[in-house]
């Protein structure tokens, strides 16, 4: 069982930095390419899509990084890391609520001026490389925490 917590950890957390990464490298160059018009309206319509798999991957992240916090608790070496990684996947998903969820609310609902749009969108995607760091963090936090 304390493998599984490991890999789920491990995988989860490197899996969640994937998903952001697609989610910024592939859709944030297409949404600069938009006028902000269109932009708003492509949120609009398929903000649904880009949520659709961070659940599927924090979930599986959050449940490894319990467990193998819970089997490594007595162990200071390991505890230590796998406490880093698990506050790099808060800080995640602290960013996630509190900046990224109304964000994204703004822009589906179109409530962001159409000038506004480039430098909320340039805002939205610099923080978004902050959160792809964090993520990749945890996972090479955890794989270090494995091998201790």
């Amino acid at each position: 069982m304390q493998l599984l917590f490991r890999i789920l950890a491990v995988t989860g957390s490197a899996m969640f930095a994937g998903v952001m990464l697609a989610i910024g490298v592939i859709l944030g160059d297409y949404w600069k390419s938009l006028p902000p018009a269109e932009f708003l309206e492509w949120f609009a319509q398929h903000a649904e899509l880009v949520m659709r798999a961070i659940p599927l991957v924090v979930i599986p992240t959050l449940i490894g990084l319990a467990g193998a916090l819970w089997y490594d608790w007595k162990q200071p070496a390991p505890r230590g890391l796998w406490l880093a990684s698990a506050a790099c996947i808060v800080a995640v998903l602290a960013f996630t609520m509190g900046y990224f969820v109304p964000s994204n609310t703004a822009f589906a609902g179109k409530a962001i001026a159409l000038d506004q749009v480039p430098a909320k969108l340039d805002a939205w995607l610099l923080l978004h490389n902050i959160r792809i760091a964090l993520a990749l963090a945890a996972s090479v936090l955890g794989v270090v925490a494995v091998n201790r």
